[in-house]
């Protein structure tokens, strides 16, 4: 089958397409024809060989960790689907979603309604947000910084702190300004002179911070809290350099998480927004947009 491969780490340009060997499904495994595979910008940390400390990877790679699509093949003890069902989920080991084919051992069915772009924009959102938030405490009354907020992961992670009653202060680029705010938060930019505005927008501070972004935010968090405590970046490889935690597992890949929010989806509850579509062979275009940090939503790859 055809892959987004990478032989060699480095910027966009190592992304290439090549054959790699047809996946077969494990136990509890099925085996999906992508339709839709998910770019995140830890992917592209991955791929430049910035978070080898932290997540070694063996070369060469196929990335891709959401994936969208319809079943292949059923591994031992599947049940809950069949051939020809529509799914979203995680790619499982061997290889990533950006290929032709992957497995999955975590997966939904896709509603009715929900097509495969959108659907990959939940499976890292939902997970990280539901353990970020618990990790970090966020409680109701309190007040959440997000950096990214109008990101893939930011904005799951903004309506989900608000739906439990905290107050968001969300910083993204100017453009995407009123898409922060339409989620509930309080939008603010990037850039020098962010931890007065933070200030400005809370006086009694706030508790805890998300860096969704990894656009070095760390160093203005760090001053507004008063210290590395209640800080969490997705991200930002200095994280342990400024000791700063760095969201790490183990996850908690939900199949009822991810139904209830696609679900929530689908019935105007909650959004998400998918930034752009590009097909495999521009994969390096699609991972350049990814690593400039304003895409303003989700970046997906289709075969």
């Amino acid at each position: 089958m055809k892959a987004i491969t990478l032989d060699t780490f480095g910027g966009p340009d190592v992304l290439h397409i090549a054959e790699v060997p047809l996946p077969a499904p494990g136990p509890g495994q099925i085996r999906v024809q992508v339709r839709a595979a998910g770019v995140n910008p830890l992917d592209g940390k991955i791929r430049s060989g910035a978070m080898e400390a932290l997540f070694p990877t063996p070369l060469p790679a196929v990335l891709g960790i959401e994936l969208a699509g319809v079943v292949d093949a059923l591994g031992d003890g599947v049940t809950d689907v069949a051939v020809g069902d529509r799914v979203f989920g995680w790619a499982d080991a061997p290889t990533g979603s950006y290929a032709e084919y992957a497995l999955a051992a975590t997966y939904a069915r896709l509603p009715h309604g929900l097509d495969f772009p959108a659907a990959v924009t939940l499976p890292v959102a939902v997970e990280t947000t539901n353990r970020v938030l618990h990790q970090l405490k966020v409680t109701s009354g309190e007040t959440l910084l997000v950096h990214g907020a109008s990101g893939a992961v930011g904005q799951v992670a903004v309506q989900v702190a608000i739906s439990r009653g905290a107050t968001v202060i969300g910083t993204a680029g100017e453009k995407n300004q009123d898409r922060v705010r339409a989620l509930g938060a309080v939008p603010t930019v990037y850039g020098p002179g962010l931890v007065d505005r933070v200030r400005a927008l809370a006086p009694n501070g706030v508790d805890a911070v998300l860096d969704t972004a990894g656009k070095d935010a760390l160093p203005d968090s760090i001053e507004l809290r008063g210290g590395t405590d209640r800080i969490i970046t997705l991200a930002d490889p200095a994280a342990h350099r400024l000791g700063v935690a760095f969201a790490t597992g183990p996850d908690q890949r939900s199949a009822d998480d991810l139904a209830a929010f696609a679900d929530q989806l689908v019935r105007g509850k909650v959004s998400t927004h998918v930034a752009a579509v590009y097909p495999f062979s521009q994969a390096a275009e699609a991972h350049q947009l990814s690593d400039g940090g304003h895409a303003g939503g989700k970046v997906v790859l289709v075969p």
